[in-house]
């Protein structure tokens, strides 16, 4: 969801979810939130330090801390030169893309008050940030902090499309004085304002942090302070951050809170301490590597529809999970998964208000699969702290509450369940599914990198930087170089290939831009991006960087991926986007590609120059070895440079289509948003790890109704639709030809682990989707064709009548699983 239209009800869902549907409403958030932050002012107040805080144990700091020595915090990024561009910014050629702080007064010598000096780092250039609202693709920043303590009384205020990133050899601290007064948190992602949140939490695209000390530790303990406030949408992470908080009795510290959000991804998390380490509440998110020790409450979740948590480590806290929120008349937390996790030393590893007459009947369902408890009082508790899994020491191979299909149901089930036989090809050492962090190459020194610009591309956003941009590529692999992909938008009018071996990272999310004929046959596709050749074995990493259209591009695959990469060196995309239309430079905004519901579009009169994409994703038949860790596919529905962010209408054939025969992939917090014909498609491949994933209906359906304007394709296995609505119960005219969220189409051993499928809009309406209507925004958005060994936890859907089709068989009817805004099946497996 991209609009704050639909912030209000995500909110209202913290404390009025019923065993009903919410009701949808339509104004602005702004009247919400006074009455939400006054629920979690006892996570949120901040008092200031008690009169007697100089008795505290805590020093006081009187000195400088002095500096690591040069070589052992020697970064590349710090060093490289900087001459990225925001091609499309008023002022290209004068606008900062890096700032380092010190470069704005910051001393990092743990006394000096650095707040001031971060804070004009980040907004210095015209910058939008959150007192502005809305948002904008034309002003990047990369703000990066050397090593050293940053002392703040007051937030770091975060601006739109900004990455914070520290020394990862040398973690910069940002430390809070005794004294700090000062905002939600010491990073503030998203500022409070007289009419709430700054920028509206679904529409908060494009930003990062990484690599630091968040220390709360000279604050009393018993003040409220907040390490990173982070309400938040996709394209958006937090990552190798440690938080050091107040670990004594009575501590009000807080390591990350989340209230609001269409998230997300963040991994390798350390906490230490707090009264909650972490209070997320979102719509959904994935979340790996995190480690709590210490706290009162490792997790508290107030509130989600999913949420994917996996390689988490609670050590020695009260209780590690708390999804209880709402109690169990009024459950606000829909679904956790957890998995490859471990809980040791606690009272109670996870709190759930979930029981036989709990409402919503399946909010609070919860998968668990590869969990080790170690000396836990409680390993799960149910509703009104009943025993529902007795503690002690032992793994949990499989176990779960809710609702299941197997393929049929519903049935009511607590307990253990049979776990996924998980496919060796898909698991590193220990059992545990694989997993691998972004690289940042700390351990290269510039020398090893080899710049796009300097290699003659000039990201301009105006020049065919082709023929440049393929040659950089090229020399880097040849020289056994890392290339930096300077800020900037890199114009391509024919395929960019990256043969195996190639290491490329962005700078601040690079751009490339296709445009021309080359790209614009609907009958001959062409990718703009292609990763390997077919047939071709080796493995690539890429990070930081979006993949975009410019104007028609009827036939332009976004990316093509043929590698044969091996299962325990596969290929990887890490922060890799792609972003269809919305956006400056696209000649697909507002202007173009205006909204039409008061015209029935058809295949003769509809808007041709908005058709953008044919695919956005192929991972063809001979690829394999494919690691996907925070990337989102988006098909834009609104103008990112409207400051009303205003909806458009844009075209994109297909989603994500994985035809890999040998498969081994893994999709870990990816999502596929509003393309015509499906989000996500597997085709005649095995071996997939996918969790969370998460998609959105084309607002614009059914008008055209799928498949328009993009013809079939037998050899991709497209779908066909039928006649654009059928009739339900009570003569209710439902959506019957549009396009699919996930596909399941003569495969095997595809394991979901969390999948959030909603449909809010019939013809730009919500209607559909109001609490009460009968969910009739789609018919259908989950099929499965002629597979097996298929398994999904944890399924949200939204707007749809009947939540699964198996093989042309309605198995699951939305009324049977209300979730309150949402339905949910916690275990679905064929």
């Amino acid at each position: 969801m991209r609009s704050t239209l639909f912030l209000a009800p995500l909110l209202a869902a913290i404390t009025t979810t019923t065993a009903q549907h919410l009701k949808l409403e339509i104004p602005e958030v702004d009247e919400y939130v006074h009455s939400m932050l006054g629920e979690f002012d006892h996570w949120t107040h901040y008092p200031g330090p008690s009169p007697t805080y100089w008795h505290h144990p805590s020093p006081r700091p009187t000195k400088p801390v002095p500096p690591k020595p040069t070589d052992q915090c020697a970064y590349w990024l710090a060093d490289i030169k900087h001459q990225g561009i925001a091609a499309f910014n008023p002022s290209p050629n004068t606008y900062q893309v890096f700032r380092n702080v010190k470069d704005f007064g910051a001393k990092g010598d743990g006394v000096t008050d650095d707040t001031a000096a971060i804070n004009n780092a980040i907004s210095s250039g015209g910058r939008l940030g959150p007192a502005q609202g809305g948002s904008t693709t034309v002003t990047p920043a990369i703000v990066y902090f050397p090593s050293g303590v940053y002392m703040i009384n007051a937030s770091i205020i975060d601006y739109y499309y900004t990455q914070l990133i520290g020394n990862p050899n040398c973690l910069p601290t940002i430390r809070a004085f005794p004294t700090f007064s000062g905002g939600l948190g010491l990073i503030d992602g998203d500022q409070y304002g007289a009419n709430g949140l700054g920028f509206g939490a679904t529409n908060v695209f494009w930003r990062q942090i990484r690599n630091f000390i968040i220390d709360m530790t000279l604050v009393p303990g018993g003040s409220s302070v907040t390490g990173i406030h982070w309400p938040t949408a996709q394209a958006t992470s937090l990552q190798n951050i440690v938080f050091q908080m107040n670990s004594n009795n009575g501590t009000q510290h807080q390591g990350i809170f989340i209230e609001s959000g269409s998230g997300g991804f963040m991994n390798d998390l350390v906490f230490y301490g707090g009264n909650n380490a972490a209070v997320f509440g979102n719509q959904q998110f994935t979340m790996r590597n995190l480690t709590f020790n210490n706290a009162v409450t490792a997790i508290s979740q107030i509130w989600d529809w999913g949420w994917t948590y996996k390689s988490i480590n609670v050590n020695n806290c009260t209780t590690g999970l708390n999804m209880s929120s709402g109690g169990p008349t009024a459950q606000s937390v829909g679904s956790v998964t957890f998995i490859d996790s471990s809980i040791s030393n606690t009272g109670v590893g996870i709190a759930t208000a979930h029981g036989p007459n709990s409402l919503p009947p399946t909010a609070g369902s919860l998968i668990l699969e590869n969990v080790v408890f170690t000396n836990v009082g409680i390993a799960i508790e149910g509703e009104g702290n009943t025993v529902a899994l007795a503690g002690g020491s032992f793994t949990v191979a499989g176990w779960g509450e809710g609702h299941s299909y197997t393929p049929n149901g519903p049935q009511v089930f607590e307990g253990p369940i049979t776990p996924v036989a998980r496919p060796a090809s898909l698991l590193q050492s220990g059992g545990k599914y694989y997993e691998r962090s972004k690289p940042q190459y700390q351990q290269y020194s510039v020398q090893s990198f080899l710049s796009a610009r300097s290699a003659g591309a000039t990201g301009d956003g105006h020049t065919d930087d082709t023929a440049a941009l393929q040659r950089a590529i090229h020399t880097a692999r040849a020289q056994g170089k890392i290339l930096f992909v300077d800020q900037g938008d890199y114009l391509v009018s024919r395929t960019i290939s990256i043969p195996a071996g190639s290491r490329i990272v962005g700078e601040s999310y690079s751009v490339i831009l296709s445009h021309g004929d080359f790209f614009n046959n609907i009958y001959a596709p062409q990718p703009v991006v292609q990763i390997g050749r077919p047939g071709e074995r080796g493995s690539i990493e890429m990070s930081d960087m979006i993949v975009s259209t410019q104007g028609q591009q009827r036939g332009a695959v976004l990316f093509e991926y043929n590698l044969n990469s091996p299962s325990d060196s596969p290929s990887g995309l890490w922060d890799v986007h792609a972003r269809i239309g919305g956006f400056a430079g696209s000649n697909l905004q507002l202007a173009e590609c205006p909204t039409t519901p008061d015209i029935t579009v058809t295949a003769d009169n509809l808007n041709q120059q908005c058709i953008a994409a044919f695919m956005t994703m192929h991972l063809t038949k001979p690829s394999s070895g494919l690691y996907l860790e925070n990337v989102w596919l988006w098909v834009a529905d609104h103008d990112v440079e409207d400051p009303q962010l205003r909806q458009i209408t844009v075209y994109a054939g297909r989603g994500l289509l994985d035809q890999s025969e040998a498969g081994t992939v893994w999709m870990v917090g990816t999502a596929v948003e509003h393309h015509v014909k499906y989000e996500y498609q597997f085709a005649n491949t095995q071996n997939v790890f996918a969790g969370q994933i998460q998609t959105e209906t084309s607002y614009f359906q059914p008008n055209p109704p799928a498949p328009i304007p993009f013809p079939y394709v037998a050899t991709l296995s497209d779908p066909v639709f039928p006649n654009t609505t059928v009739l339900a119960a009570g003569n209710v005219s439902i959506p019957a030809a549009d396009g699919w969220g996930l596909r399941i189409v003569d495969s095997s051993a595809i394991n979901v682990y969390g999948a959030g499928l909603y449909s809010f809009f019939d013809n730009y309406s919500t209607t559909c989707s109001n609490q009460g209507n009968g969910e009739v925004c789609q018919d259908r958005n989950f099929e499965v064709v002629g597979s097996h060994g298929v398994t999904v936890y944890c399924l949200n859907t939204v707007g749809t009548h009947y939540m699964i089709e198996v093989d042309g068989v309605d198995v699951a009817y939305y009324g049977d699983n209300l979730d309150g805004f949402v339905d949910t099946i916690a275990l679905f497996r064929l």
